[in-house]
């Protein structure tokens, strides 16, 4: 939803300011312990200790009197001290700016290197260095006002001014600097290699708040790209450093990251890192005189109000509490930002509470919070909040079923989000139209706003993986059901009305972006490039089939060689689609004799049933499906139409997208094999016995080169793929295929070799296209138990390899079947028979045999990407 789209950009923006401050003397918290009266303030005539004062008002966030000080200190500084008058304006700057003092900010920040460059006394190291300490601060300034483009290259010029005098620590400080810019334009993997180049360079340093605060930096990273473990491991090591040196403020903030690391799938554990963290800040004399307090708060109330189990009352002790603790804030960006996150959560929780029936006595109070921070957002010029804040009440409005109040709000937030070309929050206002459209039965309007906030959408392109990437189910909540929302409007028709092909043609496009869309999110970065496959000429006896899970009912679009889309619509909810789909794959997996048949009987009718007469007038031979959902978890190829499974009558193959697709066949290319697996026992997996005979059966088949346990490493292979042109790589060892990225892995001898180093590894062969991997074998790895979206991790996998199919299993199998079947399907390629179908033949062997004819053993074996 729309009001947490920000709450990273907030944290990030606090843990930049404080980065910008490390330079200042450690002991200066200690010194000011207590906050210096007005009297004793008056009473300083040295420019220097001015400055020191100022700078520690600014460590507790008040800005106002660091501001007057650092004012009077540039007034009473030696007018020949252009060191310490520089220093000090760009001190001002950074007050400024959270004072909404925009214009001054920027002035004193170029008088600051202005004074710098033109003064001929000070020696070139000197200059040098104040610069790049100056440059520092005019990349905060910059990357707060959304210009992170030219925060990066201001840091980057800063930090080749750290290089030129040897200071290592400046530029570690604009490394982690540029991390946090990358992460705001979503480009998490180059925020990732900067920071983990940190790491290494601070591994090899002795303890200090700057070793803390890049490890803090690193893990949150980690974080933000899935790697939570790796993320957890991290913001350990950083704590203990931080408990070491007794810093209980870099504690608390690291504590803080820790909890959100637990947020999603172990709430009450963050709420409890959470306490922690608020109970290490009250250690401090100052903590209530700090932001942190607030940050703890926002994030306890962000938890409890997506959990419906956590106790309510001391949920509605924080919405208190937050309440009086914003009021006490200086009227500035990030304040008016946590105002409507907290009203964001606010009403999520009272939703919580009322069941998500809401009534206006309940919202009243947000309603005022609301229109409060509407207005402070007007007053400093801040258009961006005034449409959040404005959007958010036309949600109110429009779950109160006021529609005329909810139009009118939603149209206002969309007119000011446009003005500032925002088109991460345009879209939100476009779909929310959208509703509001639907909801009084303007069908065309409602498209056409659907429309538009598909259309942002798709052009947000890599800013989409950073909308509110803390929040693993933030894509389910905010960008999926716009796209489904369009397409369930495109297919609605009434009883016998035929679809229009255009609308048919725009649907299955819309689902294409959407499974693109997934995908880039679930690894956390636009990385996957599309492009359009006219499939009549790649494969005139091929049909693509799109089940299309809606609400409240099944769609299917079906496409035929030459021919127009056809539809066919289901009469079935999402809740009973899915139990069928999951009762389908239990009573497979689970080897009941004949308990699945019903099931797969069932979603036979529901999918294929209906085209079964175009597929056979066309002389289809290949079913290329788009599973949509839980389709992804299922053999298709055990579908069952009461008296022969599916692929007895054609080769399958699944993908995410055509656009995804290469057209390269694999008889294009000589055979050639690196085979890597496991026979033994590594770690708390165990041996694959009849892994050996798999491998030498088809190492005895194709010419091959072979990895066997302690042989088959993460490094070993990243060598022989690196420098070989293997078109096919067959890798028989444990792995496993999860919605979460930190979850998709394959098992080496010496590691785990999750998505992100599988792509590592393979890099070196993506740019040579006649070292193309054609064919990518994983045969023992599994979807994980329990996860309904498992095989995105399995599409992920065959996407990120890089290579142009991929044949995995859905379930771990018997891996005596398992070498028969690889040893039925490499023969067929040696005959240079389609991949699909020698996967088909090769299933088939094992479905007429004595021992493995139940789906158990034939069926979880699929391929993805190009079927030729």
């Amino acid at each position: 939803m729309p009001f947490k789209l920000r709450r990273s950009y907030l944290l990030l923006f606090v843990a930049i300011v404080g980065l910008s401050m490390s330079f200042l003397p450690n002991k200066l918290v200690a010194v000011f312990a207590t906050v210096p009266t007005e009297q004793q303030i008056v009473a300083t005539k040295s420019a220097a200790q001015l400055e020191t004062q100022g700078k520690y008002f600014y460590s507790i966030s008040q800005f106002k009197q660091a501001a007057d000080l650092w004012q009077q200190a540039i007034e009473i500084y030696d007018p020949q001290d252009s060191l310490g008058r520089a220093r000090v304006m760009s001190h001002l700057a950074l007050a400024q700016s959270q004072l909404n003092n925009w214009s001054q900010a920027t002035a004193n920040i170029n008088a600051s290197l202005k004074l710098l460059h033109n003064d001929p006394n000070l020696s070139e190291t000197k200059k040098v260095r104040a610069i790049a300490q100056v440059l520092n601060n005019q990349g905060i300034l910059q990357l707060s006002q959304g210009e992170a483009e030219q925060a990066i290259a201001t840091w980057q010029q800063a930090q080749t001014n750290y290089q030129q005098v040897g200071d290592e620590s400046g530029v570690i400080r604009t490394s982690i600097n540029q991390a946090s810019a990358f992460k705001q334009l979503g480009l998490y993997r180059r925020a990732l290699n900067s920071l983990t180049e940190v790491s290494n360079v601070l591994e090899q340093q002795s303890d200090s708040e700057l070793k803390v605060a890049g490890l803090r930096s690193y893990g949150d990273i980690l974080r933000l790209v899935g790697e939570i473990k790796g993320a957890r491991e991290v913001l350990r090591s950083s704590l203990t450093i931080a408990t070491r040196l007794d810093s209980t403020d870099e504690q608390s903030k690291i504590l803080l990251l820790l909890g959100n690391t637990y947020k999603t799938h172990q709430p009450e554990k963050a709420l409890k890192l959470f306490q922690q963290g608020l109970a290490t800040c009250q250690q401090q004399d100052n903590c209530w005189q700090t932001d942190l307090p607030l940050q703890i708060y926002l994030a306890q109330l962000n938890t409890r109000s997506s959990v419906p189990r956590l106790p309510g009352q001391q949920s509605w002790a924080l919405v208190t509490q937050i309440k009086a603790e914003l009021a006490r804030l200086t009227v500035n960006r990030t304040n008016i930002d946590r105002r409507l996150n907290f009203a964001h959560s606010w009403l999520e929780l009272v939703q919580l509470t009322y069941n998500w029936g809401l009534k206006q006595s309940q919202v009243a109070d947000i309603e005022q919070f609301l229109a409060a921070t509407i207005e402070q957002a007007k007053t400093i010029s801040y258009p961006q909040a005034q449409s959040y804040g404005l959007g958010l009440r036309g949600q109110i409005r429009e779950k109160l079923t006021d529609w005329s109040n909810a139009q009118q709000y939603t149209q206002a937030a969309l007119i000011l989000a446009q003005g500032i070309n925002a088109p991460e929050v345009s879209y939100l206002w476009q779909w929310q139209l959208g509703r509001i459209n639907q909801a009084l039965g303007e069908s065309d309007q409602a498209i056409a706003n659907y429309t538009q906030a598909v259309e942002l959408l798709k052009s947000l392109s890599r800013d989409l993986v950073a909308i509110n990437p803390d929040v693993q189910s933030s894509f389910r909540n905010s960008v999926e059901p716009v796209y489904r929302g369009l397409v369930s409007l495109l297919l609605e028709s009434d009883a016998g009305e035929t679809i229009a092909q255009s609308s048919l043609e725009k649907a299955r496009k819309v689902m294409e972006s959407l499974q693109l869309a997934e995908l880039n999110h679930f690894f956390r970065e636009a990385c996957l490039d599309a492009q359009e496959i006219d499939i009549d000429r790649l494969d005139p006896h091929a049909a693509v089939i799109y089940p299309i899970i809606l609400s409240d009912r099944l769609e299917v679009i079906l496409s035929l060689p030459n021919q127009p889309l056809q539809h066919y619509s289901q009469k079935i909810s999402q809740a009973q689609l899915e139990q069928v789909i999951e009762q389908f794959r239990h009573h497979l997996v689970i080897r009941s004799r004949r308990n699945f048949s019903r099931s797969a009987q069932k979603l036979y009718d529901l999918v294929i049933r209906p085209a079964v007469d175009g597929l056979s007038k066309n002389s289809i031979k290949t079913l290329v499906i788009i599973p949509d959902g839980a389709f992804a978890n299922i053999p298709f190829s055990a579908l069952f139409d009461g008296q022969h499974y599916l692929i007895e009558d054609y080769s399958i193959a699944l993908t995410p997208g055509l656009q995804l697709l290469n057209p390269r066949s694999l008889t294009q290319v000589k055979l050639k094999t690196l085979i890597a697996g496991l026979t033994e026992k590594v770690d708390d997996f165990a041996g694959l016995e009849y892994v050996t005979s798999e491998l030498k059966e088809i190492a005895s088949r194709i010419d091959s080169r072979v990895l066997v346990n302690q042989d088959f490493t993460s490094e070993a292979l990243k060598q022989e793929i690196q420098y070989s042109d293997y078109p096919l790589i067959h890798i028989a060892t444990h792995g496993q295929f999860s919605s979460s990225l930190e979850d998709t892995f394959l098992l080496a001898w010496d590691e785990r070799i999750n998505i992100n180093e599988l792509d590592s590894i393979l890099k070196a062969r993506s740019g040579d296209l006649t070292k193309a991997i054609e064919l990518l074998v994983l045969s023992a790895c599994e979807t994980a138990t329990g996860d309904n979206r498992a095989a995105l991790g399995m599409a992920g996998m065959a996407v990120r390899a890089g290579a142009k199919s991929t044949l995995a299993t859905l379930w771990s199998v018997n891996d005596q079947a398992t070498a028969k079947l690889m040893s039925s399907f490499y023969q067929e390629l040696l005959a240079q028979v389609p991949k699909a179908e020698a996967v088909r033949q090769a299933q088939l062997k094992l479905l007429h045999s004595r021992w493995y004819k139940h789906p158990f053993y034939w069926a979880p074996y699929v391929l993805l990407g190009n079927w030729l």
